[in-house]
């Protein structure tokens, strides 16, 4: 029998990669859980790698940072986030 199950309402808090790295830097106080793997042509960081438990996530330019309930990290595409999460 498959039954149907509704997530628990859960709030996180959670950061929007736009190249904000300082914003970012205060969001993950650990620098041993992301570091920047990509730069544009002006210096700016474009692409991050968080480390999470399930192993190394690129974020890119637009997608989100979460900081769940155990305290791990983990990215999320913008258009997920939107249908998933709604700001309290």
């Amino acid at each position: 029998m498959i039954k149907e199950y509704r997530k628990k309402p859960v709030v996180v808090e959670a950061v929007q990669f736009l190249g904000n790295l300082d914003t970012i830097k205060k969001f993950i106080a650990d620098d041993e859980v992301y570091d920047v793997v990509m730069f544009d042509e002006f210096g700016n960081p474009e692409l991050i790698t968080i480390y999470t438990f399930e192993g190394d996530h690129i974020v890119r330019i637009g997608d989100w940072i979460i900081r769940g309930i155990k305290g791990e990290y983990y990215p999320c595409k913008p258009d997920i986030f939107a249908m998933t999460y709604e700001e309290v």
